[in-house]
């Protein structure tokens, strides 16, 4: 479970929450500018509040005496474009993740192999970022998130730079991936129809507050 009571003044208003989110998807969604992208980076480690403290299976990431590095915390983050290293092929951006902790190369290959064949890409290990279409990349960004089984998966906009036609696809795939995880997935989105189709527990952040926290 993640658990967080943070705040952090911004631009234009003062981020405030006081959030859990357990095992399964949850989707986070609120309008453009209202904070979500900024609570998935407190959460990975990549921005700190001015005060509070972040949790993940009861070990503090982040209070007043704590700040646990962005590396050390156990959290994936797949970013709205991605982020693939374009010099890697698609096999070692995978195992990227594994090879920043010291894996051997051979459990590297191992690992990014196993979950590239689960999302149906396995083809794909020897192509660069450039050759591959918007859903290949997520597909790839998610493998690479995975393969050193973190214990929290934070997905900033996964379907952001898609067109409509395979937003839709890759959203279906995307879904029954996640339903197989056994760790707090949080799932930022702006866009209603994205709740809707996953069907879990959704809060909805306005303007740096939780404004509403519901189940479909």
């Amino acid at each position: 479970m993640i658990e967080l009571r943070v705040s952090k003044t911004l631009r234009e208003f003062t981020l405030d929450v006081d959030l859990a989110f357990d095992r399964g998807v949850t989707l986070l969604v609120g309008p453009s500018g209202a904070g979500k992208s900024t609570l998935l980076r407190i959460v990975a480690g990549l921005d700190r509040p001015d005060a509070g403290r972040v949790m993940l299976d009861g070990r503090v990431l982040h209070d007043s005496r704590v700040d646990v590095p962005a590396f050390r915390r156990d959290v994936a983050y797949v970013f709205q474009e991605y982020a693939l290293f374009p010099h890697l092929d698609v096999l070692d951006n995978v195992g990227y993740g594994l090879a920043a902790r010291g894996a051997s190369r051979s459990a590297q290959s191992t690992a990014a192999r196993a979950w590239l064949e689960r999302l149906g890409i396995g083809a794909l290990a020897k192509a660069r970022p450039r050759e591959l279409s918007g859903g290949e990349r997520q597909r790839v960004a998610l493998a690479r998130a995975l393969a050193w089984k973190p214990r929290a998966l934070l997905l900033d906009e996964p379907f952001a730079a898609l067109d409509e036609t395979l937003r839709l696809r890759v959203r279906d795939e995307l879904r029954a991936t996640l339903a197989s995880l056994d760790v707090p997935v949080v799932l930022v989105t702006h866009d209603e129809s994205d709740a809707i189709a996953f069907g879990g527990p959704i809060v909805r952040l306005e303007r740096g507050r939780v404004a509403e926290s519901s189940r479909l």
